[in-house]
């Protein structure tokens, strides 16, 4: 199988590339700002694949002023566009379409799940909703799935690699109020699921990626202390990560509790349903 990917270099690329290499298969990488790509180039990187996955997108921590917003948007919304252009136009085109997209898209009230919740109304749940349509468009000429990534926990990266340090060094606490929603999924589950939708043609339509069992950031903390075996009593307010990221602050202050009970309907099992396993495996030495 030839798997195309765009956002290859990022932490979830990176480990799908390797897992998906060692299993025999075939990469194609669709480089960096594939959104002022010509659509000839991109055809032409599609010819022959089977699946592409997008996972295309600048960072989501940082400052976000006028222009970095546009970064945030442009890097999601048109890469995806050009890539669904491509796909349309080629005459033989791969068979699926798996575009990333977020749990920023849900409110941070109350439990969320594919089918039944309350839409977010902040600039994150605008870019989310605006990169799904983009994904959809495809529809009628390919199957599409839409990942909604929760907070992805594996070695070498992702949201862990910023926090190990601190909390090994007993400087690790919640965010702010702690209660917040913390869905998250280890990246051998994140790995499986997309392996599964692969494999299950009659699977389509949107899905938490995120595993059963939620918590919020305080339990998040709690937990992730005592597996490095380390106090964690400090707290990060909310004025001051507004005052460092500005209206930014709502990727890391916020947070939503999304349950994957579209990945639980087509009969996908998780490896890590629960948070102290999944922290345990990963920070095992």
């Amino acid at each position: 199988m030839k798997i195309a990917i765009t956002g290859a270099g990022g932490f979830i690329g990176r480990q799908l590339s390797s897992f998906f290499l060692s299993n025999g298969h075939e990469i194609q990488v669709i480089p960096r700002m594939a959104e002022e790509t010509p659509v000839s180039e991109i055809i032409s990187l599609l010819k022959g694949t089977d699946v592409v996955i997008n996972l295309a997108g600048a960072p989501i921590v940082g400052r976000w002023n006028k222009t970095y917003k546009k970064i945030l948007f442009d890097s999601r919304i048109l890469t995806t566009r050009k890539i669904v252009e491509a796909i349309r136009m080629m005459e033989v085109g791969p068979g699926l379409l798996i575009s990333a997209s977020a749990i920023g898209i849900y409110s941070g009230e109350g439990v969320q799940t594919e089918a039944k919740f309350i839409k977010a109304g902040d600039y994150l749940g605008e870019i989310c909703e605006s990169w799904e349509l983009e994904a959809k468009v495809a529809e009628p000429f390919i199957r599409v799935a839409i990942i909604r990534l929760g907070i992805v926990l594996g070695r070498g990266g992702g949201a862990l690699a910023k926090m190990l340090p601190l909390f090994r060094a007993g400087l690790g606490g919640k965010i702010a109020s702690g209660r917040q929603g913390f869905s998250w999924i280890h990246i051998r589950d994140l790995i499986s699921a997309i392996q599964y939708i692969i494999q299950h043609p009659g699977v389509s339509g949107e899905f938490n990626f995120t595993a059963p069992g939620i918590v919020d950031n305080a339990k998040f903390t709690k937990v992730l202390a005592s597996v490095v075996k380390r106090p964690a009593f400090f707290s990060v307010p909310e004025f001051a990560l507004q005052f460092i990221f500005g209206e930014g602050a709502i990727a890391v202050a916020g947070g939503q509790f999304a349950m994957p009970h579209h990945l639980a309907e087509v009969g996908f099992k998780f490896e890590f349903p629960e948070l102290e396993k999944a922290l345990d495996d990963i920070c095992a030495k």
